[in-house]
C-alpha cells in the first residue's frame, strides 16, 4: 500500500508563538525514524494526552510533535523482516508523544522494537479501546500476583474508578477473581461501576482517614489519584496486601508513615506503564487477550471521536467531565 504524499495528523508546537495544538497536513519525513510505518486505524484519549494537547503538563520533551501515546493499524511499510505487510500491531507509551511522533495522525511511524503484534482475541478496536489504560491496570495486577496477592486477602480497592485506568481496572479485576470495591466522587456513576464488575461502590469518605492506622478493610488496591488517599489506603490494608500506585489525578505528594509497612508488611508497587521492558509487556498484552480480558468493553468505551474533537475531549476530561474510554477513530 502507498503512503500518501500528505496526511492528517494532530500537531502540538511550542516556539516563540507559544504553546498550540491542532490538526495539520504533514508527510511522512516529518515523522520520527522508524522501522514500521502504520495506517492507523485507532487511538485513545489518556489523562496525559490531555495535559499534552492542551500544554497543562510538561509531557513533550521536544516539539514539534504529533500527540497520541497509543496507535493500533495495519502495517503499510516494514524495514524489519520479523513486521510484514499488513500485519495488525499497536504500541503504546515508549516514548510516543513524548519524544516522538504519536497516534494522533493519519500514518504513524514507529521502532519495531515496541511494535506488538495484535494477540489473538483482540481486535484493533478493543486493543485502544484497553490503549495505556488497561495495559496500566493489567500491569498493577501483574505486580500485585508477583509479590503473591490473592483473592483470599480481601477486596481490591480502585481509586478514581470512573476513570480510563479505573473502569479498566475494576472489570480486570474482577475478571480475575476479585472482589471490587470502586472508590469514587461521583456518585452518579454507581450503576455504571457495579455494571463493569464492581461488588461495592464507595465515596472518597471512605478514604478520608488521616490516621497513620485504621483497621485493615482492603486485600490491597490500586490507587490512580496520589496524594491522602493513597495515603489512606495504604492505613486500611491488610497484612502483606498490595496497593499499586499508578497515577496522580489528585496530588504527586505523599504524605505517609513507615507504620503500615512495618507493623502489617503491606508492600507499595509503582506502576510505570510508559517503560516497561518489551518481554513485560508481552506478558500483559496476552493476558488481556485471555484470561484478563474486560468482559465490558463497549460499556467502559463511553465515547468515540474524531481527530476534530480532541481539543473539547481534553478540556472535558481535565475538568472531570469524563468517564470510561474515549476511543478515538481515524
Amino acid at each position: 500500500m502507498s503512503i500518501p504524499d500528505t496526511f492528517r495528523a494532530f500537531r502540538i508546537h511550542s516556539d516563540d508563538a507559544g504553546y498550540r495544538s491542532g490538526i495539520e497536513q504533514v508527510c511522512i519525513d516529518q515523522l520520527a525514524p522508524g522501522e514500521v510505518v502504520l495506517k492507523t486505524a485507532f487511538s485513545s484519549v489518556n489523562f496525559k494526552d490531555a495535559l499534552a494537547g492542551t500544554g497543562k503538563g510538561r509531557i513533550l520533551r521536544r516539539f514539534p510533535l504529533v500527540g497520541g501515546i497509543d496507535v493500533a493499524g495495519h502495517v503499510v511499510a516494514s524495514a524489519d523482516p520479523a513486521i510484514r505487510e499488513g500485519d495488525q500491531v499497536l504500541v503504546t507509551g515508549c516514548g510516543l508523544s513524548e519524544t516522538r511522533d504519536g497516534g494522533y495522525s493519519e500514518y504513524a511511524r514507529v521502532e519495531s522494537k515496541w511494535a506488538i503484534p495484535l494477540p489473538a482475541g483482540l481486535s484493533l478496536r478493543e486493543s485502544m479501546i484497553l490503549g495505556t489504560a488497561g495495559f496500566t491496570a493489567a500491569l498493577a495486577l501483574l505486580r500485585m500476583g508477583e509479590n503473591r496477592q490473592q483473592p483470599g486477602l480481601g477486596p481490591l480497592a480502585v481509586t478514581g474508578a470512573t476513570g480510563g485506568v479505573g473502569s479498566l481496572a475494576v472489570d480486570i479485576f474482577s475478571s480475575a477473581g476479585y472482589e471490587v470495591h470502586a472508590i469514587s466522587g461521583k456518585p452518579e456513576q454507581a450503576a455504571y461501576l457495579k455494571e463493569i464488575g464492581a461488588s461495592e461502590v464507595l465515596g472518597r469518605d471512605a478514604l478520608a482517614t488521616t490516621r497513620p492506622m485504621e483497621s485493615a478493610r482492603f486485600g490491597g488496591g490500586l490507587d490512580n489519584v496520589g496524594g491522602a488517599m493513597l495515603t489512606s489506603l495504604l492505613a486500611q490494608t491488610v497484612p502483606y496486601g498490595n496497593v499499586a500506585s499508578a497515577g496522580l489525578a489528585a496530588s504527586h505528594d505523599l504524605s505517609a508513615t513507615v507504620m503500615p509497612f512495618i507493623i502489617r508488611g503491606v508492600s507499595l508497587l509503582g506502576v510505570a506503564s510508559a517503560g516497561t521492558a518489551r518481554d513485560i509487556r508481552d506478558e500483559v498484552w496476552r493476558r488481556l487477550a485471555s484470561d484478563w480480558k474486560p468482559r465490558h468493553l463497549e460499556r467502559i468505551c463511553t465515547r468515540e471521536v474524531a481527530l476534530d474533537a480532541l481539543p473539547e475531549v481534553f478540556e472535558g476530561m481535565l475538568a472531570g467531565g469524563s468517564h470510561g474510554r474515549t476511543l478515538v477513530t481515524l
